[in-house]
């Protein structure tokens, strides 16, 4: 727990370091994303210079959970190719009988069960000069409705081809 928070305090001190950036270094990209609960697939596309929408389509034991969040861009440590990134949004899917994996531990469920609730995103992207490639890591807490209510964390790790 100490170092989820030590972890989500750096990460927001990003925040108070970084400045605007005035261009996005690609139009579109789309990839995979690691979390700590689920993998999939992952498509970013920026609306204008600091301003990204990201699908991502992610895929867990015993379920499947689409999310969707809109992301605000900024220059981290005056470092090229390196953007700070903070946001918000939801997610719905579904899961099955079995293990559900949470933030606050484990809980089982006998049924299929629906997820639905709000998403955040912070975290740091960094992309290869001269190639086509993006690499995120992020920190993503979530509050989850219809089968809670409770609150989740999980660490992601995303790999982007970028257009």
């Amino acid at each position: 727990m100490k170092k989820l928070t030590f972890i989500a305090l750096i990460l927001t001190s990003f925040l108070f370091l970084s400045k605007r950036s005035v261009a996005q270094d690609y139009p579109i990209a789309a990839g995979v994303k690691f979390g700590g609960y689920e993998n999939g697939f992952s498509v970013k596309y920026f609306t204008n210079s600091t301003t990204a929408l990201e699908g991502i389509l992610g895929i867990r034991n015993h379920g499947i959970v689409i999310t969707g969040l809109y992301e605000v861009h900024q220059e981290a440590f005056k470092t090229a190719g390196l953007k700070f990134y903070y946001g918000f949004g939801a997610h719905v899917g579904s899961v099955g009988s079995g293990v559900y994996k949470t933030y606050g531990g484990d809980q089982y469920y006998n049924d299929n069960r629906i997820l639905l609730g709000a998403d955040g995103v912070l975290g740091l992207e960094y992309k290869i000069a001269d190639a086509p490639i993006a690499i995120s890591l992020d920190l993503n807490p979530r509050v989850e409705l219809a089968t809670g209510p409770f609150f989740d964390l999980a660490p992601g790790l995303g790999l982007k081809y970028t257009f």
